[in-house]
């Protein structure tokens, strides 16, 4: 599923744009280099050649006026609209035994992007969204996932319950992060078995209605009494990296 409405995307730097020709999950059109015969880009320029993707010198000028960030290493590509699956695709793709991440309501680019490069680094199966949660800060996103973002099996939803009713349906518990008496110490739950976890962004939160339907509800521990709640990046990485460890500890999960 496309964006029809969505503009081009600028990706800023080597490990991004390689990400993307990777991944597959959207065009890129033409690549812009103030050096293209630097030695580091060599695995960028063969990729680029094996798709017919040119490479073109600019002046550091234009990269400035192109790029949003200062990382790019004098490195951008003009890209077209990313891919997102169905929910339906997603969940054939990851399987049976997936653990699938849904992030909802982290407005900043960056921070979406820190906790993508996460639960990508933790070996999370597939991703959900928001429809156009972030194509209009694409470039951002992918900068500050490592390229995550663009190879990261992801799927759109309108609404958290939609993707969460398809997990249930498919077999997947659904769990949510949660700071309520009853909510389960995060050791103590079972994150071995297939599981939907949704994960609110620090304003919007998570409704009262989902927490209540929600299978588990999980709660990180804190070694100190009064510390502030983690912010939603922090949040995934810690729930995703204690399922890598209980997965990987039983056989369930073997990193890739």
């Amino acid at each position: 599923m496309n964006d029809p409405d969505a503009g081009p995307v600028v990706l800023e730097g080597r490990v991004s744009i390689e990400a993307a020709l990777g991944g597959g999950m959207r065009p890129v059109h033409e690549i812009l280099a103030t050096n293209p015969g630097d030695r580091r880009l060599a695995h960028l320029r063969a990729s680029a050649a094996s798709m017919g993707v040119p490479i073109r010198r600019v002046t550091p000028g234009e990269v400035v006026t192109l790029a949003a960030g200062r990382s790019h290493g004098g490195t951008l590509a003009i890209a077209g609209p990313r891919r997102y699956l169905e929910m339906d695709e997603l969940l054939a793709h990851v399987g049976d035994q997936a653990f699938v991440v849904m992030l909802d309501g982290l407005e900043d680019p960056f921070n979406l992007g820190q906790a993508i490069r996460s639960l990508y680094a933790a070996g999370v199966d597939g991703l959900v969204v928001r429809a156009r949660s972030w194509e209009n800060a694409a470039g951002t996103v992918a900068r500050a996932s490592a390229g995550a973002s663009e190879v990261m099996p992801t799927a759109t939803v309108d609404g958290p319950q939609e993707a969460a009713d398809a997990c249930r349906g498919r077999g997947l518990q659904i769990a949510c992060a949660a700071s309520r008496s009853d909510a389960i110490p995060l050791q103590s739950a079972d994150l071995t078995r297939p599981t939907f976890l949704l994960i609110g962004g620090e304003r919007r939160g998570i409704t009262r209605s989902f927490v209540d339907d929600a299978d588990i509800r999980l709660r990180i521990p804190y070694g100190r009494r009064g510390a502030h709640a983690l912010g939603a990046a922090a949040a995934a990485a810690v729930i995703a990296f204690e399922a890598l460890r209980q997965r990987t500890e039983s056989g369930a999960w073997r990193p890739g």
